[in-house]
């Protein structure tokens, strides 16, 4: 399946309110396929580290969770709300709402004790420190005696 044809599949999968009747292997994997679709991340290599920036509008920082799973699995979920207000009605829904979630399997030389997040003016930022690389062995003298 190219991509055009993974992504159309996706935007006709059946509604949210669809999928929360039950929590069937199948509705759950729809449920975390739209999730993840709905979820551009942009991921940066520098020489020391990698970088993960997910926009996140209107989110508190307590709204989403950075999580390692698995050993190397970075997750980034959280949930966008729709705010309700008495007397009031919408007229246009256009912004999204609900479940996000992104997965990313991080490289061998990740350092994945020193991981660190920031969410700043609706902009997530997930810095990854990357472990150095072993220093080259230098030859060893061996001093020769003379007897």
């Amino acid at each position: 399946m190219d991509v055009f044809n993974a992504v159309q599949h996706l935007l006709s999968l059946p509604d949210e309110s669809d999928l929360k009747s039950s929590n069937t292997p199948a509705k759950i994997y729809i449920r975390d396929s739209r999730a993840m679709a709905s979820t551009p991340v942009d991921v940066k290599e520098y020489p020391k580290s990698y970088v993960f920036i997910a926009d996140m509008p209107g989110l508190k920082s307590s709204d989403i969770k950075v999580q390692l799973e698995n050993g190397n699995v970075l997750t980034l979920t959280g949930e966008r709300k729709r705010e309700e207000e008495p007397g009031s009605t919408y007229l246009s829904l256009e912004r999204r709402v609900g479940k996000f979630m992104r997965k990313f399997t991080l490289p061998s030389d990740a350092n994945l004790q020193n991981i660190s997040a920031s969410c700043k003016e609706g902009v997530l930022t997930v810095t990854v420190p990357k472990i150095p690389p072993p220093e080259p062995k230098k030859p060893v003298t061996v001093d020769i005696t003379v007897g």
